[in-house]
């Protein structure tokens, strides 16, 4: 099984949802980089359950704990290992999920695969998977600004079904976004965004959206030619984010709808540095980055659990019927913008330090 990630900063997560606890081990960070506790339970804190009544009332404090690689608040250079332990595990919920396949999940996949699977709260395929990479990208936050300071990674929900978000990538500030459960840049729009995953919630029902996700500052120059492109590091990271099944960056899909004389970005010369007039690149060309803003969206399909009673099979091959059960969101895109971030400043970290490499 491939748990993991990057080149030159390199993570494996390890755990599983309702296992003894989830973490995840770091390789490749550079020595000296100051990291605490806290710098990782602040992220950590923006994605567990429980934070509001919005998401999954499941009470995990996801305390982390620093294992091995960090010393007087400062990366030694060797693996760095985090735990974060499981507390409030209810397997009891998962006796009838245990021998019927839960339509949309990877229970039939992990079995067609493995022939065993973790019988609770979906094992590996469960979102608490993603404390690890969010715990890694803590520490990758730190990594970047010592080596880089200015870059900034910025997500927020840009839409939930239809409802539809009007947010400025260069203007928007992080404040805005955790000023409201549902984790939008448009205040106009938390009432209703607010209220359409109450009312699904309320029929056993779930919805899915877009988060939106910008990079500020980010230098020209990094992305690998051919496969290792920023902007398919950038997808991979997405989609390997549970419940994604979209990446568009710059202007996506929608560009196909132009001529290359209305999408191509003009170069001119500004404040002595080479830069475009627009940005339907979205900051990426060729694979690399050109200076400007990378701006991509993620498309998260409606969670999978819903409380209504679905067709599927048990595992012995019989027509049968299932109904969700325990604690899960109605709507996965608020816990979600804390995870998309942590995946960009990941594919940034090792691009980063890729690409010292190369001028050494």
């Amino acid at each position: 099984m491939s748990s993991s990630f990057g080149h030159h900063f390199r993570i494996h997560t390890y755990g599983e949802s309702h296992g003894g606890g989830v973490g995840v081990i770091i390789d490749g960070c550079p020595p000296r980089i100051p990291v605490t506790a806290a710098h990782i339970q602040r992220e950590l804190d923006r994605r567990r359950p429980g934070q509001s009544d919005l998401v999954t009332p499941r009470n995990e404090a996801d305390t982390a704990e620093i294992l091995s690689g960090i010393q007087d608040g400062l990366t030694l250079g060797t693996p760095i290992s985090i735990l974060v332990r499981n507390t409030d595990q209810r397997p009891g919920s998962y006796d009838e999920m245990a021998v019927k396949y839960r339509p949309s999940h990877a229970d039939y996949t992990y079995d067609a695969k493995y022939g065993i699977r973790a019988l609770s709260g979906g094992g590996r395929a469960s979102a608490r998977e993603t404390i690890g990479r969010v715990a890694a990208a803590a520490v990758a936050r730190q990594v970047l600004d010592t080596l880089h300071p200015g870059i900034r990674v910025l997500a927020w929900v840009k839409s939930i079904q239809e409802l539809t978000a009007e947010v400025d990538p260069l203007k928007v500030m992080p404040e805005t976004i955790e000023s409201n459960a549902v984790r939008t840049g448009d205040p106009s729009m938390i009432a209703v965004m607010t209220e359409r995953i109450k009312s699904v919630r309320s029929e056993g029902n779930s919805v899915g959206g877009v988060v939106e996700c910008v990079i500020r500052n980010c230098p020209p120059g990094l992305g690998e030619p051919v496969f290792d492109k920023l902007e398919a590091d950038l997808a991979k990271a997405m989609l390997s984010i549970p419940a994604t099944k979209g990446f568009e960056i710059g202007s996506g899909f929608a560009g196909t709808l132009l001529t290359g004389s209305e999408h191509n970005d003009p170069f001119r010369m500004i404040d002595g540095r080479v830069r475009t007039t627009s940005n339907r690149s979205g900051g990426v060309q060729g694979g690399i980055s050109n200076g400007e803003p990378i701006l991509f969206r993620v498309a998260f399909k409606p969670t999978a659990t819903i409380m209504t009673p679905q067709e599927t099979v048990t595992a012995e091959g019989e027509n049968t019927e299932l109904a969700g059960k325990g604690r899960h969101d109605a709507c996965v895109l608020p816990r979600a913008v804390p995870i998309v971030e942590a995946m960009a400043t990941l594919v940034l970290t090792d691009h980063l330090l890729r690409q010292r490499a190369n001028v050494r």
